[in-house]
């Protein structure tokens, strides 16, 4: 116990200190380097603390620290370059017991030693593609049709009155002949359909889409340590060289704070267990931290908590049940954080803000009650290679300009979306698996950004991507498939005053997402000072105008595979919208020009492109093959320019009520209905069409004009029909000069801001490239830079 005038009980600045199976009552022990200090099987209770500054190595093993008002152990200062007689002992001790080798299949050291804390292990069986199946085909008993299903989701819901699992009015006409058309196909005297399997995007139609890669059955494994060690040579060298104070099988209980490294200090934790603390470890100031094998639980605030430019290694720790966030990184921090499991908390998983830094990697973030990631102010980190699953929220929440690269995780079984993008988020979303979710797979919300690539998206019981107006994304290459509801839906759903007002309900990860929420053991942080200038943060950003959905498959989805309700333009270019349930293509709302360019809208269960009054909608250079229901059903305006629209079972071009559209240069065949029909009071300009007759027996003009229409001009169309044939030999009718649409070539007509790779375009404007000048640069002056 200290004396009267002080707390100090033990000080030392040049000597070594052995302290063996002693008690410590409210005292302090100060060690300055070169000065060392080796304590084993000791006892600090009542505030009893250890102060390390400048200490080359140090060593504390099996120590109990208890009720401690600040923090236990604090190391601070850079280690001294002086050693004293006693650091080559030390330094043989810990590198005898210190091993980074990953346990394999075992749990972390932690586990055994709190066996209360409630920690779950992560479950291995996942949810299937039978399991889906069974409680769609279910959906559909309950619901009778695309109807009941929609109600399986409650999160995600669109009010507008539209339904595309009821038959519209013509849909009906064409259901009558379903069955003229079923005799007449037993007749193979005549080949009348058009071939067009060989279009530009046949490639994404394979004959079994449930093993297909754009339907995996296994997702990839998380990595081991010793696996991601190999990968990476700088993570190993801090494992091998990191050392400074070395603690070892401690306990730090019922306190404040456990750890506390700041100004350049060094500290190695391993095997440590942290319990009931405000806070485990904190890491501030340059500081270099390396974590191994600890458990870390039931702290008030966040576990561990490393800002203003610290780094280390975390690697293969337990930590879950905290307060806060499991690891909250900040303020220009830049950690390395691989295989830890990080679960059960009452908030995120993982928090990067204010400029955090950092690479995630091959962790197992689960079972929290926020998001598993959560990335804002201007926190950019990489996270890659993680399961990111049964989180009560949002899987990865990039929010308040938040940044990041997101690359081959797995994002599963989440009761919000998998990846949620809101208010200024821009990220780099690619090659991830987000699948088996209770809601949306991707929501890009109000003023959302990013690039989103190569995903495979599959089996949520929401939407696909969820897609809001005021945002501007890239999705490129993905793969959506077999969700409960739509592939994806571009909806309107702007604030009145444009400011954004918070939703609880759809947030991605936080209360509100608010900055009150970060709080520092209770103290509100100002952050404004943490951020980039206006200039720079503006600058890292891409110049993008316009929402591009370029090279997805979106298929076999349970409602309509592209719905759009929106305000804002929107480019959809050569997608592959097939086999889902509802229409390929329905535009409900389009005050600005969406634009069809080059996809193929093939087997759909409805009709193929589906455009409603008062929407501005351009189909340029498109397939449409083999829908349910009428190939292009348009009562907007718009163009139908050099479009295929083959094989629907309802008219192949149907313009009624208020259209005004312009219909040039399409080829069209349909089954049983009309060719292109002019209905009602539609303002229609018709001509240089080649319509080709369908089924033999079908009755229905290949053109054809209300005889009350007075706003539509068919001139110059050609009409291929079977009567006109020479005789029945006479080869089949084939879609030349060009092959079937869409084309594998890049039509002329797109924007030229789409046209250049535009992946390879976003990536190029994400990376940031600076330039610092040591001197010379006078008041007011500029840095001239030139990048080769």
């Amino acid at each position: 116990m200290p004396a009267w005038f002080s707390t100090v009980v033990y000080k030392t600045s040049s000597g070594h200190v052995q302290l063996d199976n002693c008690n410590f009552e409210g005292a302090q022990l100060q060690i300055r380097g070169p000065g060392t200090c080796h304590a084993r099987f000791c006892s600090f209770s009542q505030g009893s603390s250890t102060h390390f500054l400048g200490v080359a190595l140090s060593l504390l093993d099996s120590c109990d620290f208890s009720g401690s008002d600040s923090a236990s152990v604090t190391v601070e200062g850079a280690p001294a370059t002086e050693r004293n007689w006693a650091c080559k002992h030390l330094a043989a001790l810990a590198r005898i017991t210190t091993s980074w080798t990953s346990p394999g299949s075992g749990s972390p050291a932690g586990d055994t030693l709190g066996g209360h804390s409630g920690a779950t292990q992560p479950p291995e069986a996942t949810i299937t593609l039978e399991d889906w199946s069974k409680g769609e085909t279910e959906s559909r008993r309950r619901g009778g049709g695309g109807g009941g299903e929609e109600g399986v989701c409650q999160d995600t819901v669109i009010d507008d009155g539209w339904s595309d699992s009821a038959p519209s009015d013509e849909e009906e006409e064409e259901e009558e002949g379903k069955g003229e058309e079923g005799s007449g196909q037993g007749n193979n005297s005549l080949n009348y359909r058009l071939a067009h399997s060989h279009h530009g995007l046949s490639h994404l139609l394979r004959p079994n889409q449930d093993v297909s890669p754009d339907f995996p059955s296994l997702t990839p494994e998380v990595r081991t340590l010793t696996e991601e060690l190999q990968r990476d040579p700088g993570a190993q060298a801090l494992i091998e060289t990191v050392q400074g104070c070395v603690l070892r099988r401690c306990l730090f209980r019922d306190g404040k704070g456990g750890v506390h490294v700041c100004n350049h200090g060094n500290a190695r934790l391993e095997g440590n267990v942290f319990r009931a603390l405000t806070y485990a470890v904190r890491c501030i100031q340059n500081a270099t931290i390396v974590m191994l094998r600890n458990e870390v639980c039931e702290c008030r605030a966040s576990g561990v908590f490393l800002r203003l430019s610290s780094q280390g290694l975390i690697a293969d720790n337990n930590i879950h049940s905290n307060g806060e966030a499991g690891l909250d990184i900040r303020k220009g921090a830049d950690p390395i954080i691989l295989c830890n499991r990080i679960h059960s908390g009452l908030r995120s998983g993982i928090v990067v803000l204010g400029n955090g830094r950092g690479s995630i990697r091959s962790n197992q973030i689960y079972n929290n009650k926020e998001a598993g990631v959560y990335i804002l102010f201007n926190g950019n980190p990489v996270v890659s290679g993680n399961h990111i699953f049964q989180g009560q929220a949002a899987g990865i929440a990039v929010n308040e300009n938040g940044r990041g690269v997101i690359v081959e995780n797995v994002i599963r079984e989440n009761q919000w979306g998998g990846a949620d993008i809101r208010r200024g988020g821009d990220p780099v979303l690619r090659n991830n698996y987000i699948c088996h979710g209770y809601s949306d797979g991707v929501v890009v919300g109000e003023r959302g950004r990013g690039l989103i690539e190569g995903n495979h998206i599959y089996s949520n019981k929401g939407c696909g991507v969820w897609l809001m107006s005021s945002s501007l994304p890239q999705l490129l290459g993905n793969y959506i498939t077999h969700n409960r509801m739509y592939g994806l839906a571009v909806f309107c759903r702007k604030d009145p005053d444009g400011g954004g007002t918070r939703e609880v309900g759809q947030e991605g990860g936080g209360r509100g997402g608010g900055q009150d929420n970060f709080h520092e053991e209770g103290e509100l942080l100002a952050w404004e000072g943490d951020l980039d200038s206006e200039d720079e943060r503006l600058s890292a950003r891409r110049s993008i105008s316009t929402a591009l959905v370029e090279g997805n498959c979106i298929s076999h989805n349970g409602a309509v595979g592209l719905y759009v309700k929106s305000s804002e333009p929107l480019n959809v270019v050569a997608n592959l919208v097939n086999g889902n349930r509802g229409a390929g293509v329905a535009v409900l709302q389009s005050g600005q020009l969406t634009r069809l360019v080059a996809n193929c809208i093939h087997g759909n269960g409805r009709g193929g492109v589906t455009v409603e009054r008062e929407c501005r909608v351009e189909l340029r250079g498109n397939g449409v093959y083999d829908n349910g229901g009428h190939g292009v059903s348009f009562r907007g305006d718009g163009q139908v320019v050099e479009n295929d629209v083959v094989g629907n079972r309802g008219y192949g071009i149907r313009l009624s009520d208020s259209a005004d559209v312009k219909v040039l240069r399409n080829r069209v065949q349909p089954v049983q209905g009309c060719g292109i029909a002019v209905l009602g009071p539609a303002k229609a300009v018709v001509h240089d069409n080649l319509v080709f007759q369908g089924h033999p027996g079908n009755v229905k003009p290949p053109l054809h004009r209300d005889p009350g229409n007075v706003g539509g001009a068919l001139r110059n169309n050609s009409v291929l029909k079977h009567s006109n044939r020479t005789c029945s030999s006479a080869p089949p009718w084939v879609l030349e000069n060009p092959p079937p649409r869409p084309l594998s070539d890049r039509p002329s007509s797109l924007p030229p801001s789409s046209s250049c790779h535009p992946s390879h375009f976003a990536i190029s404007m994400t990376t940031r490239i600076t330039a610092t000048v040591e001197s010379g640069c006078h008041n007011n002056g500029s840095v001239f830079c030139t990048i080769l």
